[in-house]
């Protein structure tokens, strides 16, 4: 059995005053216990990593680890304003995102710079959770999957078997920040296809890796979401900022 995950990524959101409010909260809340069997994440702003690494320390939230938003596709060097795997390593990180279509769009970062990056994560030890999903543009030409399928195939060809250490996160561009989302027959239509596309690769791979969906996930549409085959967690974006709408959605 896959486990399901669920990540929350704050984006350029926060404050060391409402991060800390959000972690006693959470931490409160999963005292009373959550569903076996499930991992949870958080991914807060670089600038607020160590604070909320400590955070989760000291309030012993046994659940819940800490990932960054993104990571550099380079060791070190002279690189401004970039971050290290190994320095996302050094502030207790055990997740990190990938190829956030944000970062695809405003940053124009390709599939290879995407695939770097989580050769970055995996060789530091941290677990990537690599992005991929279609424009709606895409979508209304008939060529989502051929898409989804196509950048999926890209980290196939630089990660090989080590696919095995990553997540994939399958996020409807179209669905993030617009209030729109996916019906969950769709994209577990998408999820069944990545899997197909993994499973030409590697049939073993395919069958363990997790595959989230993200997209305007929230408390009312999680659990549909949730109950499908293919689907094995969310990437969470805004609701993650509520720490009891994460709450819900961690016990959807």
């Amino acid at each position: 059995m896959r486990p399901l995950i669920i990540v929350g990524n704050w984006k350029m959101n926060g404050s060391l005053a409402s991060n800390q409010d959000w972690m006693k909260s959470v931490a409160q809340g999963m005292e009373s216990g959550m569903p076996a069997g499930r991992k949870f994440v958080v991914c807060p702003p670089f600038p607020y990593l160590q604070q909320c690494g400590k955070l989760i320390q000291e309030q012993s939230i046994a659940f819940l680890s800490l990932g960054a938003q993104d990571v550099s596709a380079q060791s070190s060097g002279a690189y401004t304003g970039e971050a290290s795997a190994s320095m996302l390593k050094e502030m207790s990180c055990q997740y990190v995102i990938v190829g956030h279509s944000e970062r695809r769009q405003m940053h124009h970062e390709a599939d290879e710079t995407v695939a770097a990056k989580a050769l970055q994560a995996l060789d530091n030890g941290m677990t990537p959770i690599i992005c991929v999903g279609e424009t709606l543009d895409e979508r209304n030409s008939g060529r989502a999957e051929e898409v989804v399928c196509g950048q999926v195939a890209k980290q196939v060809n630089v990660l090989q078997d080590r696919l095995a250490d990553c997540l994939i996160a399958y996020e409807p561009v179209w669905a993030i920040g617009t209030g729109k989302v996916a019906s969950a027959q769709i994209a577990q239509d998408m999820h069944r296809h990545i899997r197909l596309q993994l499973a030409e690769f590697d049939e073993d791979v395919a069958s363990h890796v997790g595959i989230l969906y993200g997209g305007s996930v929230k408390p009312d549409n999680a659990v549909e979401l949730f109950a499908m085959p293919d689907i094995d967690g969310g990437l969470v974006g805004g609701a993650s900022l509520d720490a009891q709408d994460f709450l819900s959605i961690c016990r959807a």
